[in-house]
């Protein structure tokens, strides 16, 4: 009987050494998870720093967050790489260590040629020729989380801004660098988000204003998952990037927000917050303070005042050291920023200015009274002030900034304003006027004067362009008599005709001196 070596015969045909030489690199390859070459840069670096000789009981190398984080930054990377840190497996029984079998030389393996591989697996002894030294540029490890803010967020100096209130009090605060988180409440308009805002420009304090509404959520708050250039990247949320930076970290309108909104809990607390989405722990930097803006308390609003805000969680609410009431400023301090607000839209008339101030005064105390059921807010007496420096018309500006609330509350605010301002000319049902010259004969002999409207800012060129009008101090209207305009009419027609975008009409000005 004749015996068969099946192995010889087998092997007479098929390449063994191929076969396992192929059976090796794939081993190789699968246990090595196929590193990215950037995934090897970093692997590289961190035995390079840190050796691979820290092994625990099963002899698996491992690193900690801080070896891994002193790695990352030597390749210009702001944390450690997630694909280690993000991964539950790789999690040792220590707190903040991380296992890294690729460290076990895996990564240098993948650089033997495959023949090599082959060699060493089949004859132990065999050491493949060292390579020769190779030319490492510096890496672009671009972080797995992402800063989106590239410049500074320090705000703005407003040189009209008027100090008042609690502004002294958040100062202090801010100034002091101790985490207290602060509460301001109160009506709107009435300066809260200026008022911190302003603090911050003049401590040259970065701050990141965060709107809060309804939809606002962790991923608004805290960071998520964007497309930058083409990759999904973790972007940082205003939360984080303000805790990085030790900033003030303004909420605005925080009584809009719901349940969501409950994920900065350990935001308040000062102890930092957990990244579900990186693995990553953020501490805030020193400084880091937050600061909340309501008009209520966080118990909603009752008379539908303020819609949509909500009775907010106790838990949180109990996480702001101090809490801030403010209310609309004195009659005095309303004035200087009136004053300031004119100065700088070129509309300075301190008879209007007074007029507003007392105004607002008497609408407020009948909105606390309950006779009407809104109030004019120092926002929109600068609006008023904006209005006058566009039109140049007391009344104008009045009705304008009043225009937004209900036809009854509208006629309401207009009552008291010209109760306050007594040279205020109401003009009820005024007649169209034609700018011809029958229209001029007749009002000349009804001996009425033409008004115009001419805006602040265009009261030079209007002068310029039209030397007989005049401006009536008391009434604060620009005239012109009859006689003058039909004298412009013959001769600078164009120009008599450019008058009626200035939307004459007639007016008794007279009679106000002749009785």
């Amino acid at each position: 009987m004749i015996k068969i070596d099946y192995f010889r015969l087998f092997s007479h045909y098929i390449d063994t050494r191929a076969c396992l030489g192929a059976w090796v690199w794939y081993n190789i390859r699968m246990n090595n998870k196929t590193l990215t070459s950037k995934q090897s840069s970093f692997i590289d670096a961190l035995v390079a720093s840190h050796g691979s000789d820290q092994t625990d009981s099963t002899g698996g190398i491992w690193y900690s967050r801080q070896q891994l984080l002193e790695t990352a930054n030597s390749l210009g990377m702001k944390y450690p790489p997630a694909w280690i840190v993000q991964d539950q497996s790789r999690k040792t029984a220590e707190r903040g260590t991380f296992y890294v079998p690729e460290a076990a030389g895996l990564v240098g393996l993948t650089a033997m040629s495959p023949q090599d591989m082959i060699e060493e697996a089949i004859d132990p002894a065999f050491h493949p020729a060292t390579p020769a030294p190779r030319e490492t540029a510096a890496v672009d490890m671009n972080s797995y989380a992402l800063s989106m803010v590239s410049s500074s967020m320090v705000p703005s100096v407003m040189k009209d801004y008027v100090a008042w209130g609690h502004h002294k009090d958040i100062e202090k605060i801010i100034r002091s660098g101790i985490n207290s988180n602060v509460y301001v409440t109160g009506l709107s308009g009435n300066g809260k988000t200026t008022m911190i805002e302003q603090v911050c420009a003049k401590l040259k304090r970065e701050m990141f204003r965060v709107n809060i509404t309804a939809q606002t959520d962790e991923d608004d708050l805290l960071g998520g998952f964007r497309l930058v250039n083409g990759e999904t990247k973790f972007v940082y949320g205003p939360v984080v990037e303000a805790m990085q930076r030790g900033a003030v970290l303004l909420l605005d309108e925080v009584d809009l927000g719901l349940a969501p909104i409950m994920c900065l809990q350990p935001v308040l607390e000062g102890k930092g917050v957990f990244l579900k989405k990186t693995g990553e722990w953020i501490t805030p930097a020193a400084g880091f303070v937050v600061l909340a803006t309501a008009n209520t308390k966080g118990e909603g609003s009752d008379d539908g005042m303020f819609m949509h805000t909500n009775i907010q969680n106790e838990a949180f609410l109990d996480r702001f050291a101090f809490t801030y009431d403010q209310a609309y400023a004195s009659k005095a301090i309303e004035k200087k920023i009136l004053i300031k607000k004119a100065s700088k839209y070129g509309a300075d008339d301190p008879g209007f200015i007074d007029n507003l101030v007392s105004w607002a005064e008497v609408t407020r105390k009948a909105f606390t009274e309950g006779a009407i059921e809104k109030v004019i807010s120092t926002r929109r007496l600068e609006d008023a002030i904006k209005a006058f420096a566009m039109f140049g018309d007391r009344m104008k500006a009045v009705e304008l900034v009043t225009a937004r609330f209900d036809e009854s509350t509208r006629e309401a605010f207009t009552n008291l304003y010209t109760k306050v301002d007594a040279d205020i000319e109401i003009e009820e049902d005024e007649p169209e006027f034609s700018l011809d010259r029958d229209s001029l004969r007749d009002a000349m002999d009804a001996g009425m004067d033409i008004r115009f409207d001419v805006a602040y800012s265009d009261k030079d060129s209007f002068r310029a362009k039209y030397p007989r009008a005049k401006w009536d101090s008391d009434m604060k209207i620009w005239y012109m008599e009859p006689a003058d305009l039909i004298d412009i009419s013959v001769n600078t027609p164009e120009s008599f005709r450019d008058l009626d975008r200035h939307n004459p009409r007639i007016v008794s000005r007279r009679s106000k001196y002749n009785g």
